[in-house]
């Protein structure tokens, strides 16, 4: 069995007693820094008995390979990365479609992860969320990458290296607009743990102030306004709620499908809906 399993973002205590067992009773632990790995370890105070082999960015396509045998063999493999969840801008995602396209069964320990914990904290709407990893290097793909969010109305999270955070959140005040509210969430569960909230203009220019940023860096940015509702006929919305339905949704879920597509309230998409049809 192929078990992803979550370690902690700062504060070692938020390991669950589950992450503790599997390192135990594991045959390999693949991990993306081994040193890191057996100062995790230690200070869990687990004796790891299975062989530890490193599984990180540049040997990751190379020793799926060697895990996926382990695996056909029998064996318990459990992958932690440095922090948080495997998979989610982490190593992982090639283990784990390789071990589903040959059936071989895979599992999670649930635990801390950077993106839920900033979002949690960030104050912006936690309804709709998109992650988008690391923003572009490059300035120009960078805005182009931004740009097509522009419009998005979903909250996004970002994470991003301490000495481009500036740059980034000028980038997206020029994207989003320089009102857009936004989160910068530093060094989430640690000592130093600090959230800063604001519109996106206002969290450039503190970034931007001398040393101040600094660690692990997290930024929520709230997605855009809903656009105004389409002029819309009422045969138009009953037709679209028609449509829906022979997707093989109820009347009542495609009216709020419709609505929430639209703007339009559901009282009006639904009145269009059952409204007389007109004699042909």
């Amino acid at each position: 069995m192929l078990i992803l399993a979550a370690t902690p973002i700062g504060t070692v205590a938020d390991a669950s007693g589950r992450l503790a067992v599997a390192l135990a009773e594991a045959d390999v632990v693949a991990a993306e820094d081994t040193r890191r790995f057996r100062r995790l370890a230690s200070d869990l105070g687990v004796e790891v008995p299975g062989k530890v082999v490193s599984y990180f960015e540049g040997n990751e396509q190379q020793r799926t390979g060697e895990l996926l045998e382990h695996l056909r063999d029998g064996a318990t493999v459990v992958l932690v990365t440095d922090a948080g969840m495997p998979s989610v801008s982490d190593p992982g995602y090639r283990i784990v479609a390789a071990a589903v396209a040959e059936d071989l069964p895979v599992t999670a320990i649930p635990g801390p992860s950077a993106v839920l914990t900033a979002l949690a904290v960030s104050g912006l709407p936690v309804d709709r969320f998109c992650f988008e990893g690391f923003p572009p290097r490059k300035p120009g793909e960078r805005a182009r990458v931004l740009g097509a969010l522009g419009s998005d109305e979903r909250t996004m999270v970002f994470f991003e290296s301490p000495h481009r955070t500036a740059a980034t959140l000028e980038a997206m005040a020029e994207a989003f607009g320089p009102d857009r509210r936004a989160a910068v969430c530093r060094e989430l569960t640690k000592t130093h743990e600090e959230v800063v909230r604001g519109p996106l203009s206002e969290l450039a220019a503190w970034a931007g102030d001398g040393e101040r940023v600094r660690g692990e860096i997290t930024i929520v940015v709230s997605g855009a306004e809903p656009q105004a509702p389409a002029d819309l006929a009422e045969t138009d919305l009953a037709a679209m709620v028609a449509e829906v339905r022979a997707e093989g949704l109820s009347t009542k879920d495609a009216i709020a499908d419709v609505a929430r597509r639209t703007g339009i309230s559901r009282k009006v998409v639904y009145a269009a809906a059952h409204a007389p049809k007109e004699p042909s």
